[in-house]
């Protein structure tokens, strides 16, 4: 099949270089879409519950609400590990899911568990699951300042006018307030008012509730025209206005009528002080040593980070001018910058690999239409890469995000990435070499070509499948190990299938078309001529002698295990060292001078690269 695959490649090889253009611009578009991110995340798999119970201790709150939502969750399908946690005010639950489960359907089933359970708990205390966002979500945190404003009236611009519209944008899971003064309005009763008026404090409570509440009166006909009967009574609303202003709600709060039971009212400023106060809190945002009223932006999990700064930073934009005057909003952490500097540092680096690969190829080969062949297929092979991620990704097979080290990962394997072409390429030249002589490459020159490639297409795809063989164990990897290389692994194994099929089908049939002119020959390269000379004598001395050559590749290993301070195996590959150097061994000093000469070497290693 492969054979076929070649000489198709070299007939035919108008379709597979438009194939290859709609790769790279497929490539390029996949290349560019895919969300990466500069940090991985190394996070469980989880999904955090977190219910609020104001005013409650965390003994209260571990038996009445922690210790059932546990127990409940601990048997739904997928689950694998429960911790919970009770502080003052409220209760927090991390359900740690399997490796393998959806984190989508883990919050959908434990949504159904909670509709069964509520009614169980206590009536303020209401279970919400957190944001769907990952760990390392936090991509942008601002503070708003200025204007002259206290805390209270910052953290109050935050909430009603940031936060809200923040939260609106895609890719957004939530948007959390930090810092400042949750304002409140606020009754202090006054015990002995109300002593003296006969009321107790659920009256002052009653009516303070019933305050801030509209009523509606159904309808009046007038004229053939209906018309809405209403009671407004928000706090702080004027007929001629829509915005609430703070000192209307504390008169008004103040003209509230209390009910006295044996008959009579008062007023709620009668009996009780009424004032602007800041609400409980538990933390503070500090900004060069001065508190400050900010927010932090949780992405939502899968999303591109840049894609969202971006829409974040055109929705501050447009939020700026509606602010009050000189309130305005400051970024303070922004991701972005560390992932296209990250960004920028892997791809500057596959660049300049593709260059030195590109010089090395052109000095051994000296022909410039053999390297461009060559060289083709290496930005090829990346583009590949991330355009079968990307679809992968989009059928839901995969879930390997694109992080800097999975870029890495590629800029590291440029030369196993271009070997597959350089043999291809190069055992074409060696064939019109020997067929043409110094004479130029004639046009009709596709049988030879075809025989070069069709010589070496199957041990090329036979390496390349063991290369891809040896990054099984890394699959196998879990947990935390498994969510750092799979992404790694993933995509050097995608660059490394799209290496085999570019080098059998684009490479062909580029060197069918590109490949003109006179084909110099090995021996007048001077580069190629001085590393024959000095290779050919050491190969021709260690093929009568394997037994050195058995020293040396045991020796090499010997120093790489030494680091890793695992003695059985440190000494497994010494004595089967001392075994083979022996049996290979050729005279009466051989025998016992290269096993005597491997323990001495183990045990300097031992000495020195031991940890």
């Amino acid at each position: 099949m492969i054979d076929a695959i070649i000489r198709f490649s070299i007939r035919r090889p108008t379709p597979i270089l438009a194939a290859g253009l709609t790769l790279a611009i497929a490539g390029a578009w996949a290349a560019w879409a895919t969300p990466v991110d500069a940090i991985p995340d190394l996070s469980e798999n989880q999904v955090i519950l977190f219910t609020e119970w104001k005013g409650r201790g965390p003994r209260e709150i571990e038996v009445r609400v922690t210790a059932p939502l546990s127990a409940a969750l601990r048997g739904l399908p997928g689950v694998k590990v429960v911790r919970g946690s009770s502080e003052v005010g409220f209760s927090m639950i991390s359900v740690i899911l399997e490796d393998a489960l959806d984190v989508g359907l883990g919050r959908t089933r434990i949504k159904e568990r909670l509709a069964e359970l509520e009614p169980n708990l206590p009536e303020a205390a209401q279970p919400r699951l957190g944001p769907d966002a990952a760990a390392t979500g936090q991509i942008f945190w601002y503070t708003v300042e200025g204007g002259g404003l206290d805390l209270g009236r910052l953290r109050a611009i935050q909430d009603n006018q940031i936060r809200p519209q923040l939260a609106a944008l895609e890719g957004v899971a939530d948007v959390s307030s930090v810092g400042g003064f949750p304002a409140e309005y606020r009754v202090s009763p006054d015990p002995l008012e109300l002593e003296r008026a006969g009321l107790g404090l659920a009256d002052v409570v009653k009516a303070a509730e019933a305050s801030d509440a509209s009523a509606g009166g159904h309808v009046m006909t007038v004229a053939n025209a209906e018309h809405v009967v209403r009671a407004n009574a928000r706090l702080g609303v004027r007929t001629d206005s829509r915005e609430i202003e703070s000192t209307a709600v504390l008169h008004d709060l103040e003209q509230s009528i209390v009910a006295i039971p044996g008959g009579g009212w008062v007023q709620i400023g009668d009996v009780a002080r009424v004032e602007r106060a800041p609400g409980f809190r538990r933390g503070a945002l500090e900004k060069d040593g001065n508190e400050v009223v900010g927010g932090v932006v949780l992405m939502t999990r899968g999303a591109n980070p840049l894609e969202v700064t971006r829409l974040l930073k055109a929705c501050i934009r447009r939020i700026s001018p509606q602010l009050p005057a000189g309130v305005r909003i400051t970024p303070f952490y922004d991701r972005s910058p560390l992932i296209e500097g990250a960004i920028a540092t892997v791809v500057r680096a596959v660049v300049e690999a593709m260059i030195s690969a590109s010089i090395c190829v052109f000095l051994i080969l000296l022909h410039f239409r053999a390297a461009f062949v060559i060289v083709a297929s290496l930005p090829l092979a990346v583009l590949a890469s991330f355009l079968a991620i990307r679809v992968l990704s989009g059928f839901g097979w995969i879930d390997a995000p694109t992080t800097a080290s999975s870029l890495a990962g590629l800029a590291i394997s440029i030369g196993v990435l271009v070997d597959a072409s350089v043999v291809m390429a190069e055992n074409v030249l060696h064939g019109l070499r020997e067929q043409f002589g110094d004479d130029p490459v004639p046009r009709n020159a596709g049988h030879v070509i075809n025989s070069s490639c069709v010589a070496v297409g199957r041990p090329i795809v036979a390496a390349v499948i063991l290369m891809i063989l040896s990054f099984l164990p890394v699959f196998a990897l879990g947990g935390v190990e498994g969510r750092m290389f799979h992404p790694l692994a993933l995509t050097k194994t995608c660059a490394l299938i799209a290496t085999a099929i570019l080098a059998v089908t684009l490479v062909p049939a580029l060197c069918s078309v590109v490949i003109r002119g006179r084909i110099r020959s090995e021996e007048s390269n001077p580069l190629v001529r001085g590393m024959v000379e000095v290779y050919r004598p050491v190969l021709s001395y260690f093929m009568d002698r394997p037994a050195g050559a058995a020293w040396v590749v045991i020796a090499t290993i010997l120093l790489g295990v030494t680091p890793l301070d695992n003695r059985a195996v440190f000494l497994a590959i010494l004595a089967l060292g001392v075994v083979v150097t022996a049996g290979l061994a050729r005279g009466k000093l051989s025998p016992w001078l290269g096993p005597a000469t491997l323990v001495i070497l183990g045990l300097l290693a031992q000495a020195t690269l031991a940890p």
